[in-house]
This record gives structure tokens, sequence and C-alpha cells, in this order.
């Protein structure tokens, strides 16, 4: 671990931000809570795909609808190879991690011969319990 002048980790450090995690999550769970309230209401008065808003006590709330489009690829392909217009469908070759660990497992395929394809990712996470004696 390197040492760095500037930066001193304490105790209080370390509590104030298990207790800051805690209290998020406890945040969290009742603003969840609340948002189905609020869906339920709307959903009840107006629909439920529907936008709206109140004001209450100088505060407005509002639902907002998001709406996303993508294709149902099975269908869309047939549909575009029915209409001979190929060109709109891309053909996607990956490795098939499954098959890959079997063929190692079996010994068909050498680690050897992947080498350099491997990717490695991190990232680092931070965590903070408290330690109970036993």
């Amino acid at each position: 671990m390197k040492n760095n002048q500037d930066t001193l980790i304490t105790g209080e450090m370390l509590i104030n931000y298990y207790e800051l995690n805690k209290k998020k999550k406890e945040i969290e769970v009742e603003m969840n809570h609340l948002k189905t309230i609020f869906h339920d209401f709307f959903d009840r008065q107006i629909g439920s795909l529907d936008k709206g808003e109140i004001i209450l006590n100088g505060y407005k709330l509002q639902r907002q609808i998001r709406k996303a489009e993508k294709y149902n690829e099975e269908e869309t392909v047939k549909r575009l190879e029915d209409l001979k217009m190929n060109d709109l469908i891309q053909v996607v070759k990956k490795p098939d991690a499954l098959k890959i660990k079997s063929a190692l497992n079996l010994g068909f395929l050498q680690e050897k011969d992947l080498e350099g394809c491997i990717i490695t990712t991190a990232s680092p996470a931070i965590s903070v319990k408290p330690i109970t004696p036993r």
C-alpha cells in the first residue's frame, strides 16, 4: 500500500462510511416504496402508461413515460430475408465462452492456442463492515 503523506485513513472515517452506506440503503428502500405508491396512484387515476402530474404543498410530482423501441430480432430477420433484404441483416461472430472452456477441459484446445486473446478487467470496490468478535 502506498504511504502517501496527504492520505490519512482513520477509524472515524471507516465508521462514517459504514453508517452512511447503511443510511443510503435505508433511503433507497424508502424511496422505492414511495415510487411504488406514486406509480399506483397514477395507474389508478390516469392509466398505467400515461404521464401525469399533481401539485401538493408547493411540490410537483410528475410521472414521465420513457419509451424505447427495438426490433424483434427473430421476426425482423425472417421478414427481411423474405424481402430479399439480406444487406440489412448483421452477421455477428463471437466466441462461445462455454464451448471454449469445454474444449480446453477436454484437451481439444490448449491455453497457449488462445494466448493474447483473453482480456481481463478489474475494478476496485470498497467495502466496510464491522468486525464482530466470535
